[in-house]
């Protein structure tokens, strides 16, 4: 039995978003909704919450359903309050004197540590505040659970958590997540629906599969289109012939078969559908100027210790070398990040005990908060400031971006999360490095950016070291394999190991 019905369902905001959608939700279905930064996922979710009304077609509702929606951002406000007090708030007053303990246990449920609870959510990570986002909307115990990208600012740890945490929910309570994130994904959903403008496509199997079924039937239809056109082209000769032969002839009864050929022809046209073609957010593309080096950086031993001296690891003797893309793997508070700082400070030319980069080395640089770029300047201003390519070539090495003339004259500060992380590539591809250093690359990229990353490292055998949450990025990626563990930097086979150890710390 359906819990919720969505018929015909479709919005248009400046484009459509999606059209003519229909979906059942029943009891038990787990439900990955995929699609590109700006195309319609948010919108989907708040259709079904109500608080958004479609261009056309309807929802319904079982009576009495109750549906908890986790929205991407804190309301305003909500960061004064410690960790129980943002949970508490989101029951009812009546609920909230005589049901506090629902909170409690609620937090218990989601593990959050008792040093949190009484702290402001201000002072707390982005991965604490989603956790905070989630219990707000687990407190009040609703018959359906929609997420909006639920694993942002989610090192492995929490992630591991919140797939635990899925998986202990009741087996009937529907669930619709949208994400990016193609292993978590493949962990916790049965059901995936790829949202398009036109034919968006369900399949009753997690991302991985679906996607694999979907491109088999994008495939399929391509072929058929691609028949479709030729069998209507061949009529269409046909007529032509004997149209000449009709009027050379003088016969009428080709004339009439050759008008049946055309309206053969144009119904065949008109019945066939090209398959999808997903439009594209922008292009991602990186360089690789090379280097004669093939040691790009040496290691001897470097200690990676916190601001206050506290040695947090050793590196051990390690090398760098061309073609290598590292990934750095520890648990939480191991390090990573500051090794990567480390890093980049000797590479930019500070002294830094056991770090030696080759002097070819130039350094293409990203980080997760994307702190390179400037909120107040706008896209064009950040490329002719950058890089001596002229007004007109900003403006279209933008476009190929994904930025129209008007984004390109907007502050950076109020672009998308996903436009941040498409102008910091492009930034990363002037700079026309010979060796990357990223942490957390994907944070914002949609399912189809970080596939481009993958191809650009891979095609261009970019030389990196990186730091990532994302399991799929990191298998498609990485060739070396380097672990903060008990103190030390080691290397290792694969990270297999390491998910699984992030997966039973959690």
């Amino acid at each position: 039995m359906s819990l919720i019905n969505i018929r015909a369902l479709g919005v248009t905001l400046s484009t459509p978003l999606f059209a003519n959608l229909n979906l059942a939700i029943a009891a038990g279905d787990r439900i990955g909704l995929v699609a590109a930064n700006g195309r319609g996922k948010s919108t989907l979710l708040r259709c079904i919450t109500g608080d958004v009304e479609p261009t056309s077609g309807e929802i319904t509702r079982a009576r009495g359903l109750t549906v908890g929606h986790m929205e991407q951002n804190l309301a305003p406000g909500l960061e004064k309050l410690t960790f129980r007090e943002a949970v508490l708030d989101a029951l009812s007053l009546e609920q909230q004197d005589s049901e506090s303990w629902r909170a409690d246990v609620t937090l218990e449920e989601l593990e959050v540590p008792e040093a949190l609870r009484e702290r402001p959510l201000a002072a707390l990570s982005g991965g604490w505040q989603r956790i905070a986002l989630i219990a707000r909307v687990r407190v009040s115990e609703p018959d359906v659970l929609l997420l909006d990208e639920p694993t942002n600012h989610l090192d492995l740890e929490k992630i591991a958590r919140l797939e635990s945490w899925l998986g202990t929910l009741p087996r009937d309570m529907p669930v619709i997540l949208s994400s990016h994130d193609r292993a978590f994904l493949d962990a916790v959903t049965n059901r995936t629906l790829f949202l398009r403008p036109e034919r968006s496509q369900l399949f009753a199997l997690p991302y991985s599969r679906a996607r694999a079924a979907l491109d088999e039937a994008d495939a399929a239809e391509e072929r058929r289109f691609e028949k479709d056109m030729k069998a209507a082209a061949q009529l269409r000769q046909q007529a032509a012939k004997l149209n000449n032969i009709g009027i050379n002839s003088g016969s009428d009864l080709l004339v009439v078969k050759t008008k049946q050929l055309k309206a053969r022809a144009e119904r065949i046209e008109d019945a066939a559908r090209p398959a999808h073609q997903e439009n594209s957010a922008g292009a991602i593309r990186l360089a690789n100027r090379g280097t004669h080096a093939k040691v790009l950086v040496t290691l001897e031993d470097s200690p990676v210790e916190t601001p206050d001296g506290t040695l947090l690891f050793r590196t051990a003797q390690k090398f760098i070398c061309q073609g290598d893309r590292i990934v750095l793997l520890g648990l939480n508070g191991t390090g990573k990040t500051r090794f990567v700082l480390r890093l980049r400070e000797a590479i930019d030319g500070a002294a830094r005990e056991g770090i030696k980069p080759t002097p070819s080395l130039v350094l293409g640089y990203g980080d997760q908060a994307l702190s390179d770029l400037s909120d107040t300047e706008t896209p064009h201003g950040t490329i002719i400031h950058r890089f001596d390519v002229g007004d007109q070539r900003a403006r279209s090495l933008l476009a190929g971006a994904g930025f129209s003339v008007e984004m390109q004259g907007r502050p950076v500060g109020l672009l998308s999360g996903g436009q941040k992380a498409r102008l910091g590539m492009l930034v990363l591809r002037l700079t026309n490095p010979n060796f990357y250093l990223l942490d957390e690359p994907t944070n914002h990229l949609d399912i189809e950016g970080q596939e481009a990353l993958e191809r650009e490292l891979t095609a261009q055998q970019a030389s990196c070291l990186f730091v990532s949450h994302d399991r799929a990025f990191v298998r498609a990626v990485a060739n070396r394999f380097w672990l903060i563990e008990k103190r030390r930097l080691i290397e290792v086979d694969g990270p297999e190991d390491f998910f699984e150890e992030a997966a039973l710390s959690a």
